[in-house]
């Protein structure tokens, strides 16, 4: 019996380009099964996936927090203020007498004895020495309307995959490995770090330049969801998972993960996923031990938007370009100036605090591999 022809897989987009290019009749190319495949779909007909950019913001494909992703109230990922994907951000607002001195309008100096003698007013008050604006204020200089141009100045956020056995501490009595050893030179200011984790957690961690970017991704009342794959000892019962949702009384309040979740393992060690709102000193190792369970390897995958690449390996780090910047910045919730008790304080994260040296094992894992 006769065979048929041999069937040939169809050509990439860039093959197909290519030989659409060599031909002179300009007439389309059959594909091997007579039947025409239009650009964009496969063999079968269906569209094909088209190859996305990676980013930061969004979790790669078959990992745990893409498939439960805990969503806001009102059945939108997003909050309403981060729909709006073309309001201007305007990060650092200068100092008045500073603007007013890029401008041309006169020396800093003699602008802040104008601004004291009353010649500078604010959206109609009277302005203060040190009072920062704007593009949004309307600015007075002797009852006349000032323009001002205000450059757009984005801070830097770099993201590090923090390994086992390194300390969120410039300074250790010890002399151990520090994170901040890993990270770029800045030429001015420093790197502060968003949230910390301790000697014995890996996962994600965020730096930036900007002290009140960092503030606002810390501080509670803005209640940024951290999420953590947890390895622990031993099975959660229903009871005891029930017991971290409704919250576990520790020595310093109570506390609660608004999201918890089984996500495999084998034998003695189970995973699960969980998800805070705030960052207290060691605070999902201590919950797991009020309930019985030892954590022996605890994974930060997931900082408000911010997802842990696969991509990026242990010690390594990136920083983010400055339209992820700037989609960061409309994801977060407004700034509030609520005054709230001992808001000038650092703000912990999750299994932030003193760095310990618990004995846990040094089995690796990440999302890529799980």
């Amino acid at each position: 019996s006769r065979r048929g022809p041999k069937s040939r897989p169809p050509s990439t987009p860039d093959q197909g380009s290519r030989q659409h290019r060599g031909q002179t009749t300009g007439q389309p190319t059959p594909s091997p099964t007579g039947n025409s495949t239009s650009p964009g779909r496969n063999p079968k007909g269906q569209p094909q996936r088209q190859n996305r950019k990676a980013s930061p913001f969004r979790s790669p494909l078959g990992s745990p927090s893409q498939a439960d992703a805990p969503r806001l109230r009102g059945g939108s990922s997003l909050p309403a203020h981060a729909r709006r994907r073309n309001d201007p951000v305007f990060i650092d607002p200068p100092k008045l007498h500073k603007a007013l001195a890029d401008a041309g309008y006169g020396s800093r100096r003699e602008i802040e004895e104008w601004i004291v003698a009353g010649r500078v007013s604010v959206n109609g008050l009277p302005a203060h020495v040190g009072q920062r604006v704007g593009p949004e204020d309307k600015i007075r200089l002797n009852g006349k309307l000032v323009q001002l141009k205000f450059l757009l100045r984005l801070p830097r956020v770099l993201v590090y995959h923090k390994p086992e056995g390194e300390i969120v501490s410039k300074d250790d009595p010890d002399g151990r490995p520090s994170v901040f050893a890993r990270l770029p030179r800045l030429k001015s200011g420093r790197w502060v770090s968003i949230g910390r984790l301790d000697f014995n957690s890996c996962g994600l961690l965020l730096f930036t330049n900007d002290g009140g970017l960092a503030n606002r991704m810390m501080h509670p009342r803005y209640e940024i969801e951290r999420e953590y794959a947890v390895r622990v000892l031993g099975e959660a019962t229903p009871e005891m998972l029930e017991r971290l949702r409704s919250g576990i009384q520790l020595e310093d309040g109570l506390a609660s993960f608004s999201l918890i979740a089984e996500a495999g393992g084998e034998g003695s060690n189970r995973w699960y996923r969980v998800v805070l709102t705030e960052g207290r000193n060691r605070e999902v190792r201590r919950m797991f031990e009020a309930v019985g369970l030892l954590v022996s390897r605890l994974m930060r995958v997931r900082y408000g938007p911010v997802h842990l690449s696969p991509r990026l390996k242990r010690g390594q780090c990136r920083d983010l370009e400055q339209s992820e910047v700037q989609e960061l910045l409309k994801l977060l919730p407004p700034e509030r100036k609520t005054t709230v008790p001992g808001a000038e304080g650092p703000y912990l994260d999750g299994e932030d605090g003193p760095d310990r040296d618990d004995d846990v094992d040094s089995n690796r894992f990440d999302l890529a591999e799980k």
